[in-house]
């Protein structure tokens, strides 16, 4: 690669979020790669979970805490992604909380690989260490499109200690195969990631127009016991 990540956070990108977004500085620089260990089925059997009202409201409330601890860090604050890796990849998991008219619309993501090393679908620990190819925890801001590995993706920034390499492990929110349904009516889960936040490629748009531009996106295990 032409630039050096360790280098990109050293330049002054690891302070503020706002001073962590240049968009041309950054645009070639990450990268992620997925698990080659599945490939996808011809038919696509959507992942559906039940209606559940009371886990909807604890799904805003979750937003509305986090972006009001987000403060001004983040450029808009109608909109926050919530992943709650309490769930196993086979249900939607990643909830876009709309915190102006009240509802949840919810979809598929996959986990990191390190975060799940059996494959049984569901992720076991997180992890902010270069090198362990597993989801960390914590609120990112979500920045600026980029054209990557997977086509467009969005830049995300850590802004958590349990998430602060983030930029330096190239973790963003993008597209791939192996987290479109069709792999749950083949395999019951979903591939893994090396710690990005994968969608499927059908998904992906609704993350493009509503997600990205500087709102949030958190990940915990937020299920209720």
């Amino acid at each position: 690669m032409g630039m050096k990540r360790r280098d990109v956070i050293k330049g002054g990108l690891a302070g503020t979020a706002a001073a962590v977004v240049p968009a041309r500085l950054l645009a070639d620089s990450l990268s992620d790669s997925f698990d080659q260990a599945m490939e996808p089925a011809p038919q696509a059997v959507p992942a559906i979970a039940p209606p559940d009202p009371a886990y909807d409201r604890h799904v805003l409330e979750i937003a509305r805490r986090e972006v009001a601890r987000a403060g001004n860090r983040l450029w808009r604050r109608d909109i926050a992604g919530i992943a709650d890796f309490a769930r196993p990849s086979a249900l939607p998991r990643l909830h876009f909380a709309n915190l102006e008219n009240g509802t949840v619309r919810s979809f598929l993501v996959a986990h990191g690989k390190g975060s799940d090393p059996e494959h049984d679908g569901w992720l076991k620990h997180f992890s902010n260490q270069p090198g362990s190819e597993a989801t960390s925890r914590g609120g990112y801001l979500t920045c600026e499109w980029y054209n990557g590995k997977y086509g467009v993706s969005i830049r995300l920034v850590g802004l958590d200690g349990d998430n602060s390499n983030a930029l330096e492990r190239a973790i963003v929110l993008h597209p791939a195969w192996y987290a479109d349904p069709a792999m749950i009516s083949k395999w019951g889960k979903l591939g893994r990631s090396e710690g990005c936040f994968a969608m499927a490629p059908g998904d992906f748009n609704q993350a493009l127009m509503y997600l990205s531009g500087g709102r949030l996106l958190y990940a915990d295990r937020i299920a209720p016991a």
